[in-house]
C-alpha cells in the first residue's frame, strides 16, 4: 500500500467513525474531550523513541497520527478545514522555514538555522511576541528550555546575560533548610528554587543537554534503585517504613544498587 492510498484509509475511516451509523463513542467526542488523549499519545511516542522495538514506536505515531486525523474529521464537519489543509499548511510553512533548502540561502550549521528558522517565525508573527508560539501548558522544565532556546535565536541568550547572577540563587537553594519554612520564607524560598531550575535548563541548552530529557532519565534511575530497595528489605522481612533513617541511609548508600547515588 502506497504513502497516500494508506493515508486515504485512515481519514475515510475517521470520517466512517464519525458518521450517523458510525460508533457512537467517537460520534459524542469533541476538541475539548480529546485533549487528554492527544497529550497521552504524544508522550507515549516519546517513551517509545527510547524503545528497542521499532514496531513500539510505529505503532505509538499511528495512535498519534489517527488523533491529527480524527480532530481534523471533526473541524470538517464544523466547516473550518480538512487534513488536506492541514498538510498543505505545514507543507507551505516548511517551505518558507527552510530558504538554505528551497531557496538560495546559505546557512554555516543547525545553529545557523535555528537563527534564521525564529528570524522568519518573527517576520510570520509581526503582532505577537517570539514566544507567544511556546504553549502556556508544557511541562515547566521542557518550557523554561524552549522560551530561552528561543529568546536566544535572536541574539538574547539568557545564560550570558545573567553570568554571575544564577549561580548564587543555586547555592542557595543547595545550602537552604529544607524544614520549617513559611509564609514569606516558603514565598522567597520557591522564588530561588525557581531562578535555580531556570538557570540549570539555560546550562543544559548551552550544552546541548534536554534537561526534560535528562531528568527522566535520573527518574528512572531512581525509580530503579528505589524498586531495588524495596526488594531487598521486603526480602529481609520488613518494610521501608520500618526502618530507622539510619538504615535507610546506609542502605541507599550501599555500593551496586542502580540509581542515582550508587
Amino acid at each position: 500500500m502506497s504513502d497516500a492510498t494508506a493515508f486515504a484509509a485512515l481519514v475515510e475511516l475517521c470520517a466512517r467513525l464519525r458518521a450517523p451509523d458510525g460508533c457512537p463513542w467517537d460520534r459524542e467526542q469533541t476538541f475539548e474531550s480529546l485533549r487528554a488523549y492527544i497529550i497521552e499519545e504524544a508522550y507515549e511516542v516519546v517513551d517509545a523513541i527510547g524503545d528497542p522495538r521499532p514496531g513500539q514506536l510505529a505503532g505509538e505515531l499511528g495512535d498519534l497520527l489517527f488523533q491529527i486525523v480524527f480532530v481534523a474529521q471533526i473541524a470538517r464537519e464544523k466547516g473550518w478545514f480538512d487534513i488536506a489543509e492541514v498538510c498543505e499548511g505545514i507543507r507551505s510553512k516548511m517551505v518558507r522555514r527552510h530558504p538554505h533548502v528551497f531557496g538560495d540561502v546559505e546557512v554555516e550549521d543547525a545553529a545557523h538555522v535555528v537563527r534564521n528558522w525564529e528570524t522568519i517565525k518573527q517576520r510570520e508573527r509581526e503582532t505577537e511576541g517570539a514566544l507567544a508560539g511556546v504553549p502556556r501548558s508544557l511541562p515547566a522544565l521542557l518550557k523554561a528550555r524552549r522560551i530561552t532556546e528561543k529568546a536566544a535565536a535572536l541574539g538574547f541568550d539568557w545564560f550570558e546575560l545573567s553570568a554571575g547572577r544564577g549561580e548564587p540563587d543555586v547555592a542557595a537553594v543547595l545550602h537552604a533548610d529544607p524544614d520549617g519554612q513559611e509564609g514569606v520564607e516558603k514565598l522567597e524560598a520557591a522564588r530561588q528554587i525557581g531562578e535555580a531550575l531556570f538557570w540549570i535548563s539555560s546550562l543544559a541548552r548551552r550544552r546541548g543537554i534536554d534537561p526534560e530529557a535528562a531528568l527522566q532519565a535520573t527518574n528512572e534511575e531512581f525509580s530503579l534503585r528505589f524498586a531495588a530497595l524495596e526488594v531487598a528489605v521486603r526480602s529481609g522481612g520488613r518494610e521501608l517504613r520500618e526502618l530507622s533513617p539510619e538504615e535507610r541511609r546506609d542502605l541507599w548508600q550501599q555500593p551496586g544498587v542502580p540509581g542515582p547515588g550508587a
